[in-house]
């Protein structure tokens, strides 16, 4: 397989003074009320950490038994914690899609194969590319560059005796109405989550697991102790209540509009947005787009390049969504670079 810089991010392309489209997370802080609960929870630090509230809140908001949940230090541990626990014999990675699963699987030693979706077919999941024989399937919902949203039917296909099929729906809650998801359950099926996305969480590392019970117990069991931390759990709490829920749907809309706006500039300019995006962010791709990257970057814009993702090349650059102000500018810029 061809090598690709797997743990190569989009926060490795933001500088001082850069107007930051390379990195997916929506917010540039938290809102007010999240902060405020963090800050008031500063007090209990001296104590170790536990995410049982944590746990039972989580569990509330997808309608599922506790025992199907574990609360992690973001959606990335999870993946740790899948390759170390269960091992398997044969997994496969559909890609183009977030790298950090393969690398954590090959850093455990396991065997691992790719599929590689088709730009000329919209990155379009066809089960029959998985190789029948895989015992542990991952693929992001939605995907992670390409912004394409799977049917949940065509995910539940791939579930099968003697198989765990990894859904990363980090990107999920940023879906309006977060259709398409499998986070309520399904035999075989693996969902992680992420907060860090939504809220502007990501130096707080939040997220969590839904599954089936016996396979959270083997990912308990390799998690190292009190690695989710006091603020992780006062975050994940407060963001599963009915009242941040219904702002996560607000949220999702107007980054539907933004994104919606984005592509119809990018239209204009006769860049046309790859796949069908539903998420916060759109993949495109342009004649020597390296240089196009570089000359984006000397203008001001920090852009998330696309050749470290398996089946995508320097010609593609990953933007995300951000409000029209931001994009106006940035298509300017654009403009005068193409």
């Amino acid at each position: 397989m061809a090598e690709y810089d797997l743990h190569h991010h989009g926060d490795r392309e933001v500088g001082p003074g850069l107007v930051d489209l390379a990195v997916n997370v929506r917010l540039p802080r938290p809102p007010a009320w999240l902060r405020r609960e963090l800050v008031s929870a500063v007090d209990s630090l001296a104590a170790y950490p536990s995410a049982a509230e944590a746990t039972l809140a989580v569990a509330a908001r997808h309608g599922r038994p506790p025992e199907e949940v574990l609360v992690t230090a973001g959606a990335a541990e999870a993946f740790t914690l899948l390759a170390s626990a269960l091992r398997p014999r044969r997994a496969v990675v559909v890609h183009p899609q977030f790298t950090e699963p393969e690398a954590a699987l090959r850093a455990a030693g396991c065997d691992v194969s790719r599929v590689l979706l088709s730009e000329e077919d919209g990155f379009v999941l066809d089960p029959a590319l998985v190789p029948s024989d895989a015992a542990l399937v991952f693929v992001g919902n939605p995907t992670n560059p390409t912004s394409v949203l799977h049917p949940a039917s065509v995910l539940r296909s791939l579930a099968r005796p003697g198989r765990l099929l990894v859904v990363d729906e980090a990107f999920l809650d940023a879906v309006p109405g977060e259709v398409e998801s499998l986070a309520s359950g399904f035999p075989g099926v693996v969902v992680l989550r992420s907060l860090t996305k939504t809220w502007g969480l990501a130096g707080l590392r939040a997220g969590y697991v839904l599954g089936p019970a016996d396979v959270v117990e083997r990912l308990r069991a390799v998690q190292v102790p009190w690695s989710v931390s006091t603020l992780a759990g006062v975050a994940t709490v407060a963001c599963c209540r009915p009242s941040a829920l219904e702002e996560a749907e607000k949220l999702a809309v107007a980054a539907e509009a933004d994104r919606e706006y984005l592509a119809s500039g990018l239209g204009r300019l006769g860049v046309p947005v790859l796949g069908d995006p539903r998420g916060p962010f759109v993949l495109i791709r342009v004649p020597d787009g390296a240089s196009v990257r570089v000359r984006l970057r000397e203008a001001g814009y920090a852009v998330r390049r696309g050749d470290t993702f398996p089946g995508l090349g320097p010609d593609h650059l990953r933007l995300a969504v951000r409000d029209r102000a931001v994009t106006d500018g940035f298509l300017t810029a654009l403009r005068k670079i193409l």
